[in-house]
């Protein structure tokens, strides 16, 4: 027993994987062919793609919005999390890192549930509330650039139906947002999303120490 989040130590975490973690054959492949790339640090932990595969499935969500795919990773975890008739509507503006994505889609059969906008996602979440997609989402998933973060949320919140739930990544941010000499950008956004979200009675809130760090809101 223990009062507090324990430490995980390298070769914890391997245990963790290796007694935790059902990683299917295809996600594993992709997971290795975004390691490859030079952003990797940005592919979600498996141990966090499974659990939002998770959520997905208790909460019997069907429409599903990321907000920063990078190369599918995560986006594959949920896809195959939903139902036949599920659909995910991911957004990013990289070609490059979004390619890689298509071949796993296509390979796991999950391709025609995601619909890809390859555009700055305040953009297509804006045309999303325009086309009366509002409290039309299930889920959210945010995990693209953090100066964007409280205006992702926002739009999220809108499209989210009540009893929906964000998730919102790398809000503990490597430990940075403790960091009293660090005063990036992205840090200082990440710590005013933080506090914002601690104040907002819209939505129940839990950050989870998984990963780098997963806020869960869930929507009033």
């Amino acid at each position: 027993m223990t009062n507090k989040t324990i430490d995980l130590s390298d070769e914890l975490y391997d245990y963790l994987l290796h007694v935790g973690l059902r990683e299917p054959r295809l996600l594993r492949e992709l997971r290795d062919a975004t390691d490859n790339e030079e952003m990797s640090v940005m592919r979600s932990a498996p141990e966090q793609g499974q659990f939002m595969a998770l959520l997905i499935k208790l909460m019997g969500a069907k429409r599903v919005l990321e907000i920063g795919t990078y190369t599918g990773y995560g986006t594959l975890w949920m896809a195959l999390a939903l139902p036949k008739d599920g659909e995910i509507v991911t957004c990013d503006i990289s070609e490059q890192w979004t390619f890689v994505a298509h071949r796993f889609w296509e390979e796991a059969g999950v391709h025609k549930k995601i619909h890809l906008h390859l555009q700055p996602a305040l953009k297509t979440l804006d045309e999303q509330l325009a086309n009366g997609g509002e409290s039309s989402f299930d889920f959210v998933f945010i995990d693209a650039d953090k100066e964007n973060y409280a205006a992702y949320f926002e739009r999220s919140l809108a499209l989210l139906r009540p009893g929906g739930l964000i998730a919102v990544d790398n809000t503990l941010w490597n430990g940075s947002v403790i960091d009293a000499n660090n005063h990036e950008t992205s840090t200082e956004a990440i710590r005013a999303f933080n506090e914002k979200m601690h104040l907002d009675n819209r939505v129940d809130i839990s950050l989870l120490p998984i990963a780098d760090g997963l806020t869960l809101a869930l929507k009033n």
